[in-house]
């Protein structure tokens, strides 16, 4: 009778609908992601090591198919409705649990490995609730249910291989084997965890709103370039310091060349996408979701925290008063600032060609451009050498804006005529108020 009560108070979980957009609580979910990127980019930059990006790397993908598994969820149920929200809290604090113990995830062996299991253990949390809440919401569909239900093996291996990595790597006297099976233990991890998801295939799966799905995908980039921005101030020391002249252009071009990058996809690439995924159907529709958008935007968000390292340490140096203004950028702080923006101008190209099957000659151009400008700001001093990558970024959307004008007037007049069908009829419908009875959920 309690449990009745409870379930009767709160309300039932309520399914995802065609054209469902994104609703609050996800966003309030969202900042947990939020804490993660910059967690993982700070413990990155207090030690740039290519052992520690391997190590950066590893820990966004497992967080990042997290992300994947929640997003399948809710695409099939509201998570801001009736019970769901309820267990989603017990989800973030084993997610936030799982944030602030990534910088221990690869501490040495020697020293313990309790940071490595809370690692593993919020994880399992994190999988059992987006499993319950995922069978819960398909219960009347014997496919989708067997679907899900094929993940177990998934979610068992890499949880066990997790723990093994918090656990061995103690036991072995030879450091360097330690870390080597620590690390090789992560990297079967990701690998059977991405694997799973291409071996599943698409059938059993359904994509109700093409809508809800690319809004959320959308949204966590931009959370994702907007942390990048926080990165650069926190970490670049712009805050709690006097204003000197040369922090003002530093931070102005690192405002600059983030917006160039959030034009490059979200002007037409992302729109153009959204509407591609909603022309898709059943299969190639779910295929579509999975590769452009729950495989692609890794490495985009992968470059996005590459260049924000880089991009404060780039900083500092400009804002540093024992080095000066024409002291150039030590170590690969350079090359991960071009090198970020690389990535993810390389993933935004092979996501347009995924859902656009488009392979645009500006895109190729501005690749070859950035591998040739690289070398030459390792040469330069900091600033120029942020000034030069920010004047290569706005150039590409510049030209972009010139060159496709008539393909980006072609997009909006879509969009905008897709806008006014669906404002028409939701004006239509909720019309229905003021000529009588409120429709209820039966009509």
């Amino acid at each position: 009778m309690g449990r009745y009560r409870w379930r009767g108070t709160l309300g039932p979980a309520v399914p995802i609908a065609p054209g469902t957009r994104a609703d609050k609580f996800e966003l309030f979910f969202d900042l947990v992601f939020v804490v993660s990127f910059f967690i993982i980019t700070r413990a990155t930059a207090a030690n740039v090591t290519p052992r520690e990006l391997l190590h950066a790397l590893l820990v966004l993908a497992v967080l990042w198919w997290c992300w994947v598994v929640h997003s399948v969820v809710a695409s099939r149920v509201r998570l801001g409705e009736g019970f769901v929200p309820v267990a989603m809290v017990l989800g973030m604090a084993a997610l936030f649990t799982f944030a602030l113990a990534l910088p221990q995830a690869f501490e040495d062996p020697q020293h313990g490995g309790a940071g490595p299991m809370l690692v593993a253990v919020s994880y399992v949390a994190i999988r059992l609730v987006h499993l319950l809440l995922y069978l819960h919401a398909v219960r009347g569909k014997a496919n989708s249910r067997r679907k899900m239900l094929q993940f177990l093996p998934e979610m068992a291996v890499t949880t066990v291989l997790l723990i093994v990595a918090a656990v061995l790597p103690q036991h072995l006297e030879d450091p360097g084997l330690a870390v080597l099976v620590r690390d090789g233990l992560w990297v079967a991890v990701v690998i059977i965890q991405y694997g799973s998801g291409l071996l599943a295939g698409t059938w059993g799966w359904e994509l109700p709103s093409a809508e809800h799905w690319t809004e959320r995908y959308d949204l966590i980039l931009i959370i994702a370039l907007g942390e990048s921005v926080i990165s650069v101030g926190v970490g670049g020391n712009l805050l709690g310091k006097p204003v000197t002249w040369q922090a003002i252009p530093a931070a102005m071009l690192g405002i600059i060349f983030t917006a160039a990058l959030w034009w490059a996809h979200f002007d037409f690439v992302g729109p153009a996408a959204r509407i591609a995924l909603h022309a898709a159907k059943n299969g190639p529709r779910v295929a579509m979701a999975r590769d452009a958008y729950a495989y692609l935007y890794l490495p985009m968000i992968a470059g996005v925290i590459l260049f924000a390292i880089g991009a404060e340490e780039v900083i500092r140096v400009i804002t540093d008063p024992a080095g000066g203004v024409g002291e150039p950028a030590h170590g690969p702080a350079v090359p991960m600032l071009f090198g970020g923006v690389m990535l993810y101008l390389a993933a935004d190209l092979a996501f347009q060609l995924r859902t656009l099957h488009t392979v645009p000659w500006t895109r190729i151009g501005v690749l070859v451009v950035l591998a040739v400008a690289l070398p030459i700001g390792g040469e330069l001093p900091a600033l120029a050498a942020l000034a030069l990558l920010t004047a290569i970024c706005v150039a590409l959307v510049t030209i972009e804006a010139v060159v496709f004008a008539d393909s980006r007037r072609a997009l909006r007049a879509v969009i905008l005529e897709e806008k006014t069908a669906h404002e028409a009829h939701e004006v239509a419908w909720r019309a229905r108020w003021h000529e009588g009875e409120p429709p209820t959920a039966m009509d």
